[in-house]
Parts: C-alpha cells; sequence; structure tokens
C-alpha cells in the first residue's frame, strides 16, 4: 500500500473564483498602498540627480575634488521620480536635494532573520492588480490636527461578497475539461461542505449559477507535499573565507546534548523517484491515492506518494510506463516518469522520509493537528476554566553535518470546550440586534477553530447569517443534499440546533498552486471548537499558572518525554517494519555536541562599566545616570473618572525614581476624559500643543479600540510620543518603584534619550533591522518595518515602515529606506558609516534563493550606485527564532538544565552547505522552562567575516535592546522593526508620520 498524506474519498468544495477576485479588490479603511522604488540609471527609467552629503574633516574618501575643507562626499541616488516610487517616498525624501559626485568604498553587512522554522512554499495569494489607493490625507501639522479623510464606502465583508454572487466574477480562462464525472470537482482532504454550493437559503440566484458545475475552474494540477528546494541551495560556495570551516574557537568549550537523533541508512542501492501523471487530470488527492492502491502488483507493497510524484526502492524497468485504470467506469491513463535516481541521503528523499514518518506516528494512534501529532487519550482537562491539553510531539527529518537526523521535541495543543456556537449564544444573549452581529464578527473572524470530526484547524474569515444547517447544497454527483445530512452520513455526526448561522473559511492553495483560487469551505458553528486563549484568559494569573505547569518543562522533564516517545518508537513492531522496510534506523540515544560559552559582554551606562553576568541590569538601570537623559518638562497624563489619584501617585513616582537616572520630570498637566475614543481624542485636541513632549494615558480597561484610536492619532494626525499604562498594572501594591522606573526608561526612549551601550567591535557601523507583519486578522495587508541605527554607538535610530499586499514577505523598497538611513546617519555624524549591518526577520528556509535574487540584490545595486567604482561589500545572513532543536547541558548528579547565555553551537547540526550556527543568548529562570536557542545563516558575505566575529558581533547586539535590562533572542534592531511592524499592522494600519521617525515611538 502506498503511503501518502492523503486520506480517505472525501466530499468537495466548489471552486469561487469570484469570490477571491473581489476579495483582492476590496481595500480595507486605513491602510496606504505602497509602490516599489525603482533605481536611476535603470532601464527605461527616469534617470534622477544625486544627494551629496557632507562628510567631517579628517576623512579623505578616495575620490576626487574636495568639498567642505578639501573633503567630499558619495553620491546617494535618490529613488525615482517615477510616480509609483514618488507615492512610497515621503515628503521628507521628495524634498532632498540632489548632486552629482563619483564613488566611494563603502562596506555592507546584512543579517537576516527567519520568524519560522519551516520552510514556506505555499503561494500566499495570486498575484493581482492592485486597487486605487484610498484619498490621501492631509499631513497634520503640529497645533492644526486634521482628521482623518472619512470613508463613503465600506468595505464589503466576505459574506457580502457570497451574497453578491458573480457581481464580482472574473471571467476563467479556457482550459481542457476533465471527465464527465468529474467536471466542477475540487476535493479539499477533510474539509467539509463547500462554500458557496448551491443552498436553499441563499439570497442571490446568481450565486447558485456560479457555484455549478458550470462555474467551476479546472487547473492544472502542480507539485504538492512540501517542498525541500532550498536543501540545495548552497550559499556556502561563494563564501571563499569559509569554505574550508565555519567553525569558531573563542569561548569557553561545554558539552551539550540535544534533541536530535541519527537516522541512518543501511543500503547503499538507489531509490527511484517518479512523476506521476494523470490523464485525464484527478484534482482530488485521495482519489489519485486510490488509483494508485489498484497497482500494487506493478508498485509493490513499499512506495511513498506524495500526491504528485513517487519513491520506490526499486525501478519499473523503464523510463516511461503508462498503465490503464478506471474510477467510477471511466477510463484513467496514469503515467510514470522516472525524474531521478537518487541517494538515499539525498535531499529529495527528505519530503519522501518526513511522510513515512507521519504515516508511523499515526499507526501509533496520535491524531494530526496541523503539522504536529496529539495524543487525544492522554488529555488533560480544566474544566473550571473550560479548556483541555493534548500532549504532543513535533517532528521532522532534516540533514546536517552528521547526515539526516530526526529532531523531536514535546508540543501541545490547547482547546476550548466551548465551541463557536457557544460564543454566539453567549454574546446574543448580552447584546441584541445588530450589535450582537458586530461584536461576534468581532470575536469569531480571524480565530482558529478545530473540527473534531476530522481534526482539522480552520481560520474563520467571515459568518453567512442568511444561511444554516437546513441549507442545502449540490455535491459532486449532483444530488442535493442538507449540511444536517452531509455531517450525519459522512462523519456519524449529529447537529443539533438549526437555528445557527455558518462559517466561512477560505481554506488555503494547495502547495505550488498559486493560479489556482481558494476554496471556500462552510462550517457549522456547533462543530467547532474553539482553540488558543482569549485575552481576558491571559488576564487570569491563576489560570496562567495553572497551565504552565503542563505546557513549561525545564530541561529535565522535557528530556524525559522525549526519550519515553523515542522508546515507543523503538518497541512498536509496525514502526520498525516501516523503517525496516526502507533500510533506515534511529540510532539510541539524542546526539551530543559541543559548544562554547562566550565571555560577558560589558554594558557602558554614563560613567559607570559592568559585566551582564546574570543576563538582567534592570537594577543598575536606576541607581546611575543614563547615557543620555531628556527632560520632561511639558507632557500630559490623560485618566479616566475616579483614576485622579492613581494618576497622580504615578507622576510622584516617575519624579521620585528619575533623579538618580539624570532624568527631570516637571508636573504634567493631569486631564480629565472619558473611557471612549472620542473623548480621549477631544482632550488631546483641546490641551496638546507643539510644546507637548509626551502624553501619557491612563487606561482604565486594554480596551484594543480605544488603544488603537489613540496611538492612530498621536502617531499619525497630531504626531506626539505617547505612552499608554493600565491602571491594573500601576494597583500591585509591592512593585511601583519597578513600575515606574521601567516607565521612564520607555518615556526616555521614545524622547530620543539613550540608556546604554556596548562595544560591538566594528567602528562606523549602521545596522538595520527588518521585519515583516502579517495581519490575519480579516486578511489586511503585510507591514515590513525598517529600523537603522543613525550612530556608531546605536543610540538613535531612523524607523520607516512599508506596506505591502497581503501575505507578501519580501520587501521590494529597500532603496528609499536605505537612502534616507544614509542621509540621515550623514547628518549625524558629518561622514557615512563604514559598513551597513542588517538584520532581516520573518522569512523561512522556502525563500533563500528568493531572498537572495530580490533584498539582497536591490542593497547591492543601490549600493553599487551610490558609491561607483568601488566594490562594495554586502554580507546578509539568514536568522530563525522559531524552531525545534533544543540543547541542554549536564550538571553534576545528571541532571539537566539550560546552557549558559553566550552558548554557541557551530558543529554537527549545523549544514554542510551553510555558513549556519547556533546562540542561545537570553536566560530562562530555573525551573520555568526550556530555552530556545536561535539559528542565523549567512547566505551572502563579502565582508569576510570570521566566525569568531560575526558570533560575538550577533551575541553583542541582543544586549541593545532598551525596552528589556537584559539579553534578548535576537538583535536589538531586528526586534525594534517587529515591534513597529506589529504596531502598524495591529493598530495604525497606515504610514505613522514622519515627524516620529527618528524615535523609537513604538516601544
Amino acid at each position: 500500500m502506498c503511503m501518502s498524506p492523503y486520506s480517505e474519498t472525501l466530499e468537495c468544495a466548489i471552486s469561487l473564483e469570484w469570490i477571491l477576485s473581489a476579495t483582492a479588490g476590496r481595500a480595507t479603511h486605513g491602510d496606504t498602498h505602497r509602490h516599489t522604488p525603482t533605481l536611476s540609471g535603470g532601464e527605461g527609467q527616469q534617470q534622477v540627480p544625486a544627494l551629496r552629503l557632507p562628510l567631517a574633516a579628517g576623512w579623505l574618501p578616495p575620490c576626487g575634488e574636495g568639498l567642505f575643507g578639501g573633503q567630499h562626499c558619495p553620491q546617494i541616488p535618490t529613488p525615482s521620480t517615477h510616480p509609483e516610487a514618488q507615492d512610497q517616498a515621503s515628503p521628507l525624501h521628495r524634498e532632498l536635494s540632489a548632486q552629482n559626485a563619483e564613488g566611494l568604498s563603502f562596506r555592507a553587512i546584512g543579517f537576516r532573520t527567519a520568524m519560522t522554522g519551516r520552510a514556506r512554499v505555499h503561494a500566499r495569494g495570486r498575484r493581482r492588480d492592485t486597487p486605487p489607493p484610498e484619498p490621501a490625507q492631509p499631513e497634520a501639522v503640529r497645533g492644526r490636527p486634521v482628521p482623518p479623510v472619512p470613508r463613503t464606502d465600506p468595505p464589503l465583508s466576505f459574506a457580502d461578497l457570497v451574497r453578491r454572487g458573480t457581481a464580482a466574477a472574473q471571467q476563467p480562462r479556457q482550459i481542457q475539461p476533465r471527465l464527465q464525472s468529474l467536471t466542477g470537482v475540487r476535493h479539499v482532504a477533510e474539509a467539509g461542505p463547500p462554500a458557496g454550493a448551491e443552498a436553499t437559503s441563499q439570497p442571490s440566484e446568481e450565486l447558485q449559477q456560479a457555484s455549478g458545475s458550470q462555474g467551476s475552474l479546472l487547473r492544472k494540477r502542480r507539485d504538492v507535499g512540501r517542498d525541500f528546494q532550498d536543501f540545495v541551495v548552497n550559499t556556502r560556495q561563494n563564501l571563499v573565507h569559509v569554505r574550508e570551516s565555519t567553525k569558531g574557537t573563542q569561548g569557553r568549550p561545554v558539552m551539550l546534548l540535544s534533541n536530535h537523533v541519527r537516522l541512518k541508512s543501511h543500503s547503499q542501492r538507489h531509490l527511484y523517484k517518479y512523476n506521476v501523471i494523470y490523464t485525464p487530470d484527478i484534482e482530488d488527492g485521495s482519489k489519485r491515492e486510490a488509483l494508485l492502491s489498484e497497482l500494487e502488483k506493478l508498485l509493490g507493497n513499499r512506495c511513498i506518494y506524495d500526491g504528485n510524484s513517487l519513491l520506490l526502492p526499486h525501478s519499473l524497468g523503464e523510463t516511461k510506463k503508462e498503465v490503464v485504470s478506471k474510477l467510477k467506469n471511466e477510463p484513467v491513463k496514469i503515467t510514470f516518469e522516472l525524474s531521478r535516481e537518487l541517494q538515499t541521503t539525498s535531499p529529495d528523499c527528505l519530503r519522501y522520509y518526513n511522510i513515512l514518518f507521519r504515516r508511523m506516528l499515526q499507526k501509533m494512534d496520535l491524531d494530526q493537528i496541523g503539522r504536529n501529532y496529539y495524543n487525544k487519550n492522554k488529555k488533560t482537562e480544566f474544566n473550571e476554566y473550560r479548556l483541555e491539553i493534548w500532549p504532543g510531539y513535533v517532528t521532522s527529518i532534516l540533514p546536517y553535518e552528521t547526515g539526516l537526523t530526526l529532531c523531536a521535541d514535546v508540543s501541545h495543543k490547547l482547546l476550548r470546550m466551548e465551541t463557536a456556537y457557544d460564543l454566539i449564544s453567549h454574546t446574543r444573549e448580552k447584546t441584541r440586534g445588530e450589535d450582537a452581529k458586530e461584536k461576534i464578527l468581532r470575536k469569531l473572524v480571524g480565530s482558529s477553530v478545530l473540527t473534531k470530526y476530522n481534526n482539522r484547524t480552520y481560520r474563520v474569515d467571515d459568518i453567512i447569517w442568511e444561511m444554516s444547517p437546513s441549507s442545502t447544497f449540490t455535491k459532486s454527483d449532483g444530488s442535493e443534499i442538507s449540511f444536517v445530512d452531509y455531517y450525519k452520513e459522512r462523519y456519524g455526526t449529529v447537529v443539533t440546533t438549526l437555528n445557527q448561522p455558518l462559517l466561512i473559511t477560505k481554506g488555503k492553495w494547495k502547495k505550488s498552486r498559486q493560479d489556482t483560487p481558494h476554496q471556500p469551505i462552510m462550517l457549522v458553528p456547533e462543530l467547532c471548537h474553539l482553540t488558543g486563549l482569549t485575552d481576558d484568559m491571559r488576564k487570569d494569573s491563576r489560570m496562567m499558572g495553572d497551565l504552565s505547569t503542563h505546557t513549561r518543562m525545564d530541561p529535565d522533564r522535557r528530556q524525559h518525554k522525549l526519550l519515553t516517545f523515542m522508546d515507543s518508537l523503538r518497541k512498536n513492531n509496525t514502526v520498525q517494519k516501516e523503517l525496516r522496510d526502507w533500510n533506515l534506523e534511529l540510532e539510541e540515544g539524542f546526539l551530543s555536541l559541543s559548544g562554547r560559552t562566550l565571555q560577558d559582554v560589558r554594558i557602558h551606562q554614563g560613567r559607570r562599566v559592568f559585566d551582564n553576568h546574570k543576563a538582567d541590569w534592570s537594577k543598575n538601570t536606576r541607581e546611575v545616570p543614563l547615557l543620555r537623559a531628556v527632560s520632561l518638562d511639558h507632557w500630559l497624563i490623560v485618566y479616566t473618572k475616579g483614576n485622579y489619584e492613581t494618576a497622580l501617585t504615578l507622576q510622584q513616582n516617575l519624579q521620585r525614581v528619575t533623579p538618580r537616572m539624570g532624568i527631570t520630570v516637571r508636573n504634567a498637566k493631569l486631564l480629565e476624559a472619558a473611557d471612549t475614543v472620542q473623548s480621549y481624542i477631544r482632550t488631546l485636541e483641546k490641551h496638546a500643543s507643539q510644546k507637548t513632549q509626551m502624553v501619557l494615558c491612563l487606561l482604565p480597561t486594554d480596551n484594543k479600540e480605544i488603544y488603537d484610536g489613540i496611538k492612530r492619532y498621536l502617531c499619525i494626525n497630531y504626531p506626539i510620543p505617547s505612552q499608554c499604562v493600565l491602571k491594573r498594572t500601576l494597583d500591585r501594591p509591592k512593585t511601583p518603584v519597578t513600575i515606574a522606573t521601567k516607565i521612564a526608561l520607555q518615556m526616555n526612549c521614545k524622547l530620543g534619550g539613550a540608556l546604554w551601550k556596548v562595544d560591538i567591535g566594528l567602528q562606523n557601523a549602521m545596522f538595520i533591522g527588518i521585519d515583516c507583519f502579517h495581519d490575519i486578522e480579516r486578511r489586511r495587508k503585510s507591514v515590513a518595518g525598517f529600523v537603522a541605527s543613525i550612530d556608531p554607538d546605536l543610540t538613535r535610530w531612523f524607523s520607516e515602515c512599508i506596506i505591502q499586499q497581503s501575505g507578501q514577505e519580501l520587501v521590494k523598497g529597500l532603496t528609499t529606506c536605505l537612502y534616507t538611513a544614509l542621509k540621515l546617519w550623514c547628518e549625524q555624524n558629518s561622514s557615512p558609516p563604514h559598513s551597513i549591518i542588517v538584520y532581516r526577520d520573518g522569512v523561512g528556509d522556502g525563500q533563500l534563493q528568493a531572498l537572495i535574487d530580490q533584498e539582497v540584490k536591490q542593497m547591492e545595486t543601490y549600493l553599487e550606485n551610490a558609491y561607483r567604482g568601488q566594490k562594495v561589500r554586502l554580507t546578509f545572513i539568514v536568522v530563525k527564532k522559531r524552531i525545534n532543536t533544543r540543547f541542554f547541558i549536564e550538571k553534576d548528579g545528571g541532571r539537566l538544565n539550560n546552557p549558559s547565555p553566550g552558548t554557541v553551537i557551530d558543529l554537527k547540526v549545523t549544514r554542510t552547505e551553510w555558513y549556519d550556527f547556533f546562540i542561545v543568548s537570553q536566560s530562562v529562570r530555573e525551573g520555568t522552562g526550556t530555552v530556545t536557542p536561535t539559528h542565523y545563516n549567512v547566505i551572502h558575505d563579502t565582508l569576510y567575516l570570521s566566525p569568531d566575529a560575526v558570533q560575538g558581533l550577533t551575541y553583542r547586539l541582543c544586549h541593545m535592546y532598551y525596552n528589556f535590562s537584559g539579553i534578548i533572542r535576537v538583535p536589538a534592531p531586528c526586534h525594534y522593526a517587529h515591534k513597529l511592524a506589529y504596531l502598524v499592522g495591529q493598530s495604525l494600519h497606515q504610514q505613522p508620520h514622519e515627524s516620529l521617525s527618528k524615535s523609537l515611538f513604538y516601544l
């Protein structure tokens, strides 16, 4: 029997391209559109002049005529004056003058980090025409706030588009039809009834026509299954200085234990990969697998099928073999084309090995939810909180220096006993009319639900109120069935409540099928269990403490769980037979390896220097003057009714702790406002002025609507640095001084102050952080945050964001941001930086080649144009922090502990084709959990940084994040970029005012 990620034959979901095409054109209120800037001198582009930057006397660039006392500066080309580029450029960019000059020697270093450890190979969306931007709002002038331009036509919801039917439809392209019996079928494995199918209660006849077989789109099937193409992207081969070795030597040696187990192959025989082609094409993966299962005589009982290709331990004897099978008495020709012969350790085998391993986990009675497997029979129930936790495991097989290894880690799935229908009912009881629908939409849209009848998770995209479980739809065989009957016949599940709406989920693209429309799916709320924690749940400290006893595991407990899991694998006869059939074997024990612990980094604050051996220097920050303190002379505190005393106490505590920091805090203007967005804004309009340095808002609750409204007003319309503080934070009786200290430090940073610095080790280096935030709620646009240091000590920063299409990860507008950062650097330092260090966050392994071709190329091209005639040196590093690799250190007595901060691992679990390493930078209190390392991958390096240099530099930069007096997991510029992108993506939804661009206003 062939192994496949597909399960049994399931009902279909009807293709609805008209929903997607209409959704793609929907604009969200507050969003702005950014366009990719073009470089001057590009083919077909208008030439634009360049900016001449002043340089400090005494610094002599290798170029011609002098300027400013015999010195002159490099040519920094401005972005193109093409209208689209002008839309992206801020007024600051457009007002820059330009002059021509010759080149300058310029070095650049780039780091790139990735939020996820898995390869992102899904096409997030088809390329569509960009909808016209919303009317531009006039820029606010300090002292003269301008309200936002009201929107006359609200955006359509997803359910509205369902109701409209084919009004927004696009004409489908002509393609070759399939078998008559399969026409109009687009199966989604274990999905549920299709959205858009004919339903008796639907208000639009157009929808019924569009959802039938005549309106369905048939697409050519493409490659499915996880794509491991980047495992053959050899970035190290171009890095001459580390071809021999990527191992560092500095630091104290330490022996470590990992959560990797070697996977050995006992055979030198080749494996054979065949592409499988069906004529006519069959979209449903379960039907393709069913056809293959009938060919056991040809294929044998050992084969692994990924939905498109087949891995066999033996050859079929021909490079191309055709057989004919039958599906519902209709002939189907199946063609097997030999793709390649593979070594058992080939990266191309990894996909099949992971499919094989997932199949083995299923045979161990584990249920797949997402990519991981969980044991529902060992779940822990918390009836008091109506929650349950399913224990499970996350596994992956990857190639490393030591060969193939299985990485296994503990995972937990938190489920709520509450269903989506329970939430709808409770909200209706508390709220009536249309307000109830709005509240339900806010609570459900964007949330994830689990359908236990098939153990699949879905994200709720909208609710269609006109439909119910009694509504009917047309099945693939032409028969009509209600949702109630469908679930009873298909899953044996009884729907008890007929008076409930239906949920809509857009579904996901199949792998590499970016030209195939989403398949909307209808779900019954009664059968959808909510997942994750609400904000109110997270506020319950007792509940969070009870949950953490099961989910947070120290190294000893985690290792025990993993050893038990591996032991069960070795004792399972079915699993062992599967491994023997493929000549594979899991070694005993976890992989041990050697690491190095780097020296402590010295922190400079004012005239004092201290070590970070405890990875926390919060006490030091309030005992001596800060590196750069900013006095607070004109500021406002806005509070709500009944909170005057709390506001006054907060002001007094701030005045109590700040003198030792060197900060002078004068009395604020205390203002009362009602707890509404409109009242806060009216109060600020009346009392804020050009002299106002800071606005502190004391909020009685963490109402997101109020927080977002305040931030939008003070970041866009009337730009003033702001600080929002929850009243319950100040009500903690034992920590008023600590809380006041942290607030004072944050406010000082937002005003342009600096707390501390470290010895970076590179002179005149600019550091840049880039991160992308994808707003999953209602599929808003993606936001890329760009943050650059504009002084050598990393105490002043320039911040800008780029708003892109939803799901877009790679950034196309880097040149505009880089141009402005270089200009500001020269204004601050009178000379350009000698090197640039870019930290890039938010991209997975699956985009390595695209990253090199796009973002690295952008920066290279721009810097070459800026410094003509000189070799521009650029280093780019990918960093992943969401990874499953863990490291432990064995102490006396055999107990396992977390490695110390500064532990570097650069062998055995690193890749031969990469210049990569791990760093454990942060500290975890004993008994509170297992530390997670961060993975760094140098993909481009013409600066020739040695392993010791890049590892030490990276670790030092983890000390420079001003919102925490300790070491964080990633370099500070990377985390600053994340904070900026998160604020804009979650609250602002458009560009912040440029007057805030030189402060850390988003901390």
